[in-house]
């Protein structure tokens, strides 16, 4: 049977109403000059949801405005826990990336229904819990690596086991070359092996009873209150662009008061600063507000390498950075980033070099952390590494703004 033109147009039309019903456009916009490699873009799962009902993680597809496909993530971050009937409301996030160039300040996208399942995208970001290694918990990107220490390690030691001990809540780096996952692979070789490097890259920072790269404690104007080893760990997305997760520290005493805490870290693909957000609690005494004071170890190279460390610290930005120079092992950068509606100035003891942020006891103070490698390629001198942590400090204190609506 032949179609009559309104007859047609009509038809037209509803097929092109039934495609839009299948499709969610997002706009993302910011107003920085600067390149934002791999910036992270989250659309709640409740827009994806209210544009294409009945979405499903397996069956999306996140394009570009060249028509290009992304790899994507779906979190279930949000309270919701379970989907009774199958229609993925049990769903946080939605999560993709975008390189923006310089001058480059709105991208546009597309998030399709497939009738096909997506494929599975490389896994660029992991974390997890080591129990064949004294409870460390380890987490990793695509360009660098971190563990930290839970109790088994810091368990004292029995006779004639010869058991390693070391009580801290500092925060270790792990050296990349590679962009793919090693967290499994060092373990496997076995302890210490992955202190020498092999091609892949190494742990050659140290911790000991220092903050490390990032680890937090309280701060009295003189002194600095630490906890101890994490006490337990939770796993809340893991990959393939974002792993967070949390760790949860005992209360310790610090200035009167005890104090505990919570950090969830949110790891991005792409990024050698991770997100931070550390909840602290007062259990004992009372406080209105609190001076946290997040650390870097004075004294982070490895042995025997002769490591000179290059300090700059810009209070404008809230941030402070290392480059630490060793004799064989290359060069290292680290930094914490304070936003500046929490930054409160520097300050240093015997261990470590801080930067204090004022914190409300129940509410999470957000800051940043992480660490680069002359090795892996990227950054290679300290100027290049405190460029980086400028440009990350910009980033922080100008998010991307995100808007979305059914095509």
């Amino acid at each position: 049977m032949k179609l009559r033109p309104v007859a047609l147009s009509l038809f037209a039309a509803l097929a092109s109403g039934a495609c839009a019903a299948d499709q969610l456009a997002v706009t993302v916009t910011h107003d920085l000059a600067i390149a934002r490699p791999s910036e992270t873009i989250t659309v709640p799962w409740t827009e994806v949801s209210k544009a294409i009902p009945g979405a499903l993680l397996q069956h999306l597809a996140v394009k570009d405005s060249a028509g290009r496909s992304l790899p994507y993530q779906v979190t279930n971050v949000l309270p919701q826990a379970k989907d009774p009937t199958g229609k993925g409301v049990a769903y946080g996030e939605l999560i993709f990336q975008h390189d923006f160039a310089a001058g480059e300040k709105s991208a546009t996208f597309t998030v399709e229904k497939l009738e096909a399942v997506a494929p599975v995208f490389p896994t660029k970001a992991f974390a997890r819990y080591i129990p064949e290694r004294l409870d460390d918990f380890a987490w990793e990107n695509d360009k660098i690596g971190h563990r930290t220490y839970g109790p088994a390690l810091a368990a004292p030691d029995e006779p004639k086991v010869g058991k390693e001990v070391l009580v801290t809540s500092g925060l270790d780096v792990w050296c990349k070359r590679v962009s793919y996952p090693i967290v499994d692979r060092w373990y496997n070789k076995g302890h210490d092996h992955y202190h020498k490097d092999e091609g892949e890259g190494m742990d050659m920072y140290q911790v000991g009873p220092s903050r490390g790269c990032g680890g937090t404690g309280i701060w009295d104007g003189t002194q600095l209150a630490v906890g101890r080893n994490y006490k337990s760990w939770k796993v809340i997305a893991n990959g393939p662009i974002r792993a967070v997760f949390e760790l949860t520290y005992d209360a310790w005493a610090a200035n009167g008061i005890k104090v505990a805490e919570v950090k969830r870290f949110t790891v991005d693909a792409g990024h050698n600063l991770d997100q931070m957000d550390s909840t602290f609690t007062v259990t004992e005494g009372t406080a209105t507000e609190l001076t946290v004071a997040i650390g870097l170890n004075k004294t982070p190279g490895d042995k025997n390498q002769d490591a000179k460390v290059d300090l700059t610290s810009t209070p404008a930005q809230g941030s402070l950075a290392q480059w630490v120079v060793q004799k064989t092992n290359g060069q290292l950068g680290t930094a914490v980033i304070v936003p500046t509606g929490s930054f409160k100035g520097l300050a240093a003891d015997k261990l470590n070099e801080l930067v204090l942020a004022k914190a409300t006891p129940g509410q999470p103070l957000r800051y940043y952390v992480g660490a680069g490698w002359s090795k892996a390629g990227e950054f290679t001198t300290k100027e290049s590494w405190n460029a980086y942590v400028a440009a990350c400090a910009a980033r922080a204190a100008s998010p991307v703004k995100v808007t979305v609506s059914a095509k």
